[in-house]
């Protein structure tokens, strides 16, 4: 037997933004469908007409876009298994729920929400299953005139009928085997007359089935589901072609056990979705894209958040993960969440990218800034501090004294290092460096250090005031690096200035 194409897809929900766990689940489904030269597929399951969220599937698309992640079929771009929105495929749901409740797999249950609170509050633990079914309102317990009439007034649901006392054994790529006893099983709700859409269960195994999906890759919370999955596919007699699954273990939050929420990014201070995100009430949720990380970044992050290599490599291209990923080496247990890490994973791929690259990211902020200067200026700078930052917006920070004269200086720093002959010793300094053709690094350096060692001045004394002068502050890249860059003129001018405040 031919071996089926591997073909994968990744199917969230418009209700909101997308959340980073989700972000993971779909790189590891694309990084599974590239290795295997396979497909992956984005599907939107908007079946839950309730939550569905203006701008959601937009905001999915476009998170992918940034990260690069890139599908061969889906609701943006189309493909041969289209529609790829479940609310575009009614009819194909309706067409699979008869065929069920005519096989005698699926019924007809007719109970209010009133009437299925009553019995909650009569029954412990209630769950609607085959110890429960016969004494509800549904198309196995009404005469068939009722039911025909009730299904005519197109108030109703469709259940799907489990027997109980089997076990259903899920063949997991990741967990092995699990085995779950029917009888822990409700008859769960296929579709739902109100809206003519199927819940979520009914509508996966149908598209699964229908756009030929070989493989389910998904988080670890959706493994209760897999039995009744399990089942579904038997119902329908293609148990042959039903996906393997593979349950992906959780991300934890930070500092302790239990799932990842907005609220632990909100408490500790990192963003937990891709991109920005404005609610209706105008509240904006900050995104990793907004926050400064790069999409190379965030993926190799991400990646190693429940899988490793099989190595202590830490830094990968996307190419470089698709060749090393495989679904045998993701953890079992949850992922801690380490924020600071995805930091690190930041700084280092700053530090990879040319100076002339990380120049371009950095223009736009000097723009607003109100800074004009040169590009080359700035690529000189970005290559003397891009190593000290984190993010693109750090290099502000670390670097404003090249694009502005200082219009103070530190308290600590001047009461600490400018003493009563600075003044004079600095004046003597300009008039050096006035004499200087060659204001490269290295040839200033050795002048100055030349002079410092005639006049038998301190050298820190001196380093320590001409820094403060240049800076404002005790910080930057190498001093004689700084002069370089701001050249002969500027250097003496900012001596000039300072000596004239500070004394």
């Amino acid at each position: 037997m031919t071996p089926r194409k591997v073909r994968v897809r990744f199917a969230p929900s418009p209700t909101g933004p997308l959340h980073i766990g989700g972000v993971r689940t779909a790189l590891y489904n694309y990084l599974f469908a590239k290795k295997h030269h396979g497909d992956f597929i984005l599907r939107i399951e908007d079946t839950d007409s309730q939550r569905f969220v203006p701008g959601a599937e937009k905001y999915i698309v476009e998170t992918f876009e940034w990260l690069n992640i890139k599908f061969d079929e889906g609701v943006h771009i189309g493909g041969k298994y289209a529609p790829y929105r479940q609310s575009e495929r009614k009819d194909l749901y309706k067409k699979q729920v008869d065929k069920l409740i005519e096989k005698g797999a699926a019924y007809y249950a007719f109970d209010t929400p009133d009437e299925l609170e009553q019995k909650r509050r009569e029954i412990a633990n209630f769950q609607y299953d085959a110890s429960t079914r016969m004494h509800m309102r549904n198309s196995l317990t009404l005469p068939d005139e009722e039911v025909q009439k009730l299904i005519n007034e197109n108030h109703y649901v469709v259940r799907f009928k489990i027997d109980p006392g089997k076990d259903i054994e899920v063949q997991d790529l990741i967990r092995g085997e699990v085995v779950i006893n029917s009888s822990v099983l409700d008859d769960k709700v296929l579709y739902k007359s109100a809206d003519r859409l199927p819940t979520y269960h009914l509508a996966n195994v149908v598209d699964d089935l229908s756009m030929e999906i070989t493989h389910v890759i998904r988080g670890e919370e959706w493994l209760p589901s897999a039995p009744l999955h399990v089942l579904l596919y038997r119902a329908f007699e293609k148990e042959e072609a039903m996906p393997r699954f593979a349950h992906l273990p959780l991300l934890l939050k930070p500092d302790g056990n239990g799932k990842l929420s907005k609220r632990d990014g909100d408490r500790l201070g990192f963003p937990v979705f891709p991109l920005n995100w404005e609610n209706s009430d105008g509240e904006i949720y900050p995104g990793y894209r907004e926050a400064g990380y790069l999409p190379e970044a965030v993926v190799n992050f991400l990646a190693l958040l429940g899988w490793n290599p099989g190595t202590d490599r830490e830094l990968f291209s996307m190419n470089e993960l698709i060749d090393a990923f495989s679904l045998e080496h993701c953890s079992k247990s949850g992922a801690k969440f380490n924020y600071e890490k995805g930091k690190w994973f930041n700084h280092q791929y700053i530090q990879l990218k040319g100076n002339d690259e990380i120049t371009k990211m950095f223009l736009p902020i000097l723009k607003e800034k109100g800074i004009t200067v040169s590009e080359p200026m700035v690529e000189k700078v970005v290559a003397l501090v891009k190593d000290r930052v984190n993010f693109i917006n750090e290099l502000w920070d670390q670097s404003s004294f090249f694009f502005r004269v200082p219009d103070s200086y530190d308290e600590k720093a001047v009461s600490k290092r400018w003493r009563s002959d600075s003044s004079v010793q600095l004046t003597g300094l300009s008039e050096i460096l006035a004499s200087v053709d060659d204001f490269s690094s290295e040839n200033t350096e050795n002048i100055v250090k030349q002079w410092i060692n005639d006049k038998g001045y301190h050298s820190g004394n001196i380093m320590n005031a001409f820094r403060l002068a240049l800076v404002g502050a005790l910080k930057g890249p190498h001093l004689f690096d700084i002069t370089a860059v701001l050249g002969k003129e500027e250097t003496i001018r900012r001596i000039k200035h300072a000596t004239e405040v500070l004394k």
